[in-house]
């Protein structure tokens, strides 16, 4: 009748290592299992990688009306033949629309700023070349009263004069050196 450890706490210790044996059973099962998983996910995570970067030149080359007419090619020819008029009648109703239909406001005001950009290009063309005339006739003028100028001629030619004698004893200097 003293207290201690008794037959209940026995019992309870035989079924804690009973249940504690069990959990560890079940995580050595689970672990093989998701590993075995994760191998898994990743061989096929890289098999869609792969096909999908072997897909995607294919994918991207085929958009659009042709791509949709190329794969009707596998379809009988009257479903086929069909469905290709459908495609050609959506893709061009809005282009047909807009041809049948009356000018609209819109269209008006386009005009307007069509043929008022093209007025003021054709103005600013006609004074650009205006200006380039009106400046080749100044300096034309200008030179010309420059030429005719006596005082910078003669100027001109006494410094052509130095200059050339200054050369000529350069010249000599020269040559004297290579002796």
């Amino acid at each position: 009748m003293k207290l201690g450890k008794g037959p209940v706490f026995k019992d309870k210790i035989a079924k804690h290592n009973l249940a504690l044996a069990e959990l560890d059973s079940l995580r050595k099962t689970n672990l093989a299992k998701m590993a075995s998983n994760d191998k898994k996910a990743k061989t096929l995570a890289f098999d869609l990688d792969k096909k999908l970067t072997q897909a995607q030149p294919i994918i991207d080359g085929f958009d659009g009306l042709m791509a949709r007419i190329n794969a009707l090619n596998k379809l009988p020819l009257i479903p086929s033949l069909f469905i290709m008029l459908l495609f050609l009648a959506i893709e061009t109703s809005p282009i047909i629309a807009k041809l049948l239909s009356p000018k609209g406001e819109y269209d008006y005001k386009l005009e307007d700023l069509e043929t008022a950009l093209k007025a003021t290009l054709t103005q600013d063309n006609y004074q650009r070349d205006l200006l380039v005339k009106t400046s080749a006739l100044m300096h034309d003028k200008v030179y010309q009263d420059i030429a005719q100028d006596k005082k910078l001629y003669e100027l001109q030619r006494q410094k052509a004069t130095e200059l050339l004698e200054l050369q000529a004893h350069n010249f000599v200097a020269k040559q004297k050196k290579t002796l």
